[in-house]
Order: C-alpha cells, then structure tokens, then sequence
C-alpha cells in the first residue's frame, strides 16, 4: 500500500492524503498503521496529487503518413503515460487502437473511430473519406457504433480546386450537419468537430454539436452561443503554433488561404482568452499524432496559461473537469489509482506539470 501526503486535489474538498491500495484509492486507514502494529512497511510520497492528467484530443496509432503499427503506437502511448496522461479521448485514428484498452500499461482510452471528411479535403490517408456528402449521417452512425461514444468530423478544409482563391471551406451543409448529429446522438455518441473557419461555426451550433476541437474563427457571439449551449472548446494551441509555417507552405499558390492562417496564428492567445471569458468550457488536447509528438500535455498547459487562463482553472480542465465532462472517475474513495504527484502546487505554477514526482497508473507506480 502506498500513501500520498501533502495536499490531494479532487475538484472538490480537499485531502491531506490518499492511499492506494490495490489498483484502487481510498481515504481509509489502514489496519494497524497508525499504531505500527500492521507489519508493512508502506512506501510514502509527499506532494500535490491530482488526479491522471486528459489529453482530450491526441490520436494513438497515427503518424504522419497514416496508421502506424503496434510498436510505434506503444511508443506513443509510453509518452503519454510518463507525461502524467492516464486517460485519452483519441480524436480520431485510422488504426484500429481497440487493443489498447486490454493492456494495464497503456492509458485509459476514449475512441472516435475514423475522421469523416470529403476526397481531397482533409490530410491523405488520416480520414474516412466520403464520396457522396449526403451519406455523412450513415457514416456517422457506423462510427458511433465502432467508437466508444464519440465521432469525429472535419468540418472545414481548404479547397484547393477554387485555385488562387482557395480558402477554408466547410465540407458539410447544414442539413447534412443536422441529420449526422441526429444519427450520432441516436446511437449514445457525442459529437467533436475539427473546425478553423469561422463561417463554418453557426451550422455547426444549430446542428447540436458537442465539441468543437481548435475553434480559431469562432467569434464572441458564437463563442456566446457554445458557452449558452454547453459546447465545450479544445484550443489545441501546440497545433495552432503551426499555423504560420503551414501559411508559409501555401506561399504563393494559395494567398487567401495562406492570410487567414496567419491572422489565426496571430490572435491565437487573444481567442482563447476570448473563449475564457465567455465562459465556455475549455479542454486541454494536444493534437498529438501525425507530426506533434505524443507526451507534451505540459505544454499545451503552459500555453494556455500564456494566453491568460489561470493556472488553476488550467489544471481543472486538464484533470478533474475533464473525467467529469467524460464521465470517468477521479480521485475518490474507491475510484481506480490513476493519481499524479507534484513536488509543488501546479495551481500556482502550471510550469510544474513537466516535473512529475510520480505518477500510478491502476496503481502500480510507472514513473
């Protein structure tokens, strides 16, 4: 049995310790402990526990190219779970990751399935790419079926047939939008859609969507409207970071296009401060997989900071507000031990989310 001391973070009264026995927490003494008569000799870490960090949108078992095979999505996994990320709603994967869930080293994982997305309007060989728009609701019900509760679309790309004048571009109407969602909640999933244009935003809203994965263009009155509607936000500022070099790529091929990435890069930490103050809930995701490596939740944490979220409501949403929004357990009298130690307060310096002390992982110590 191991006890954690110091300062426990539930999101909601705080502990002075926890113990993990087994693969489970609990806030019990143990028989005969206090008086020394029990007979172990317990190990004992001092610190600031909270419960295994979320990455919210990374995507096990994809690289840049398109799937990856078990050896490389191991590796992926092994960096996230030494960043302290014991729990993943992968948001989207052409492997199938299934397996993943059957092994005690590998972190909790929530399922998308595939992306959804048109021919040539998303990057090659990542989605499942429909020819005929209108079977958007069929396929979202397949995926919703094949995922564990969630399906993810691409909702705007650039369309590089406009030539010179190509921008982002949504792939969906409205109506097709309304009836996937239709088709996704019929089967229990929520929905999360990749977006960047603002001009894509409102169908996305009226449709019902769930969550909006980047939301760059989204204004103060849609973000007002998401806030409104319970429809939470992930910023993914470790991807948006990309954005100018992916506008300097387009060059002079594509100059609309490549004006709207850089104007989103520039305003990148002004939207989230937007999206804050609107009271939206904000999620902490990296985007990792393809060309972000794996383990940087950190990062993606202090970013968020930088933009003017405060630490301690970054630290939520990366912990306790997040299992709550999935529905997964933290730290509480019989919940599995997927627990994080801090050798300092991350409320107050969220810089110390790089540092773990320890982290467990269904209770056995993996860091």
């Amino acid at each position: 049995m191991t006890t954690l001391s110091g300062v426990v973070l539930t999101g909601g009264v705080e502990r002075e310790r926890v113990r993990i026995d087994g693969d489970r927490l609990t806030f019990a003494p143990a028989a005969g402990w206090e008086s020394g008569e029990s007979g172990e000799s317990p190990e004992s870490l001092l610190g600031w526990i909270t419960p295994g960090l979320v990455d919210v949108h990374c995507h096990l078992g994809l690289g840049p190219l398109g799937a990856i095979d078990e050896a490389a999505t191991r590796a992926q996994a092994d960096a996230d779970v030494r960043a302290g990320v014991l729990l993943v709603r992968d948001a989207g994967s052409p492997a199938d990751t299934a397996w993943i869930r059957r092994e005690t080293g590998m972190p909790r994982l929530i399922r998308a399935g595939r992306h959804l997305a048109r021919p040539k309007r998303y990057v090659r060989d990542y989605a499942h790419e429909l020819d005929d728009p209108d079977d958007l609701p069929a396929a979202m019900a397949a995926q919703a079926r094949a995922g564990d509760g969630w399906v993810k679309i691409v909702g705007d790309w650039i369309d590089r047939s406009d030539g010179a004048a190509a921008d982002l571009r949504p792939l969906w109407t409205a109506r097709q939008l309304r009836e996937g969602v239709a088709a996704a909640h019929g089967h229990g999933a929520r929905v999360m859609v990749h977006t960047f244009a603002t001009e894509t935003v409102e169908d996305l809203l009226d449709a019902g969507v769930d969550c909006i994965e980047h939301g760059t263009g989204m204004t103060p009155a849609q973000l007002d409207r998401a806030a409104e509607a319970g429809v939470a936000v992930t910023p993914t500022l470790v991807q948006i970071a990309n954005f100018a070099a992916i506008a300097d790529q387009a060059g002079v091929r594509y100059p609309r296009y490549a004006a709207r990435m850089r104007r989103l890069h520039a305003r990148r930490h002004e939207q989230v401060a937007a999206m804050h103050a609107a009271g939206v809930q904000i999620l902490v995701g990296t985007d990792a997989g393809g060309l972000i490596r794996h383990g940087r939740i950190a990062d993606e944490a202090a970013e968020l900071v930088a933009a003017g979220v405060p630490a301690a409501d970054v630290l939520a949403a990366a912990t306790w507000a997040a299992r709550t929004y999935l529905g997964a357990p933290g730290i509480a009298e019989g919940a599995p031990a997927d627990v994080v130690v801090y050798p300092e307060d991350p409320r107050t310096d969220i810089g110390v989310l790089a540092r773990p002390s320890a982290v467990f992982l269904r209770g056995r110590r993996v860091r």
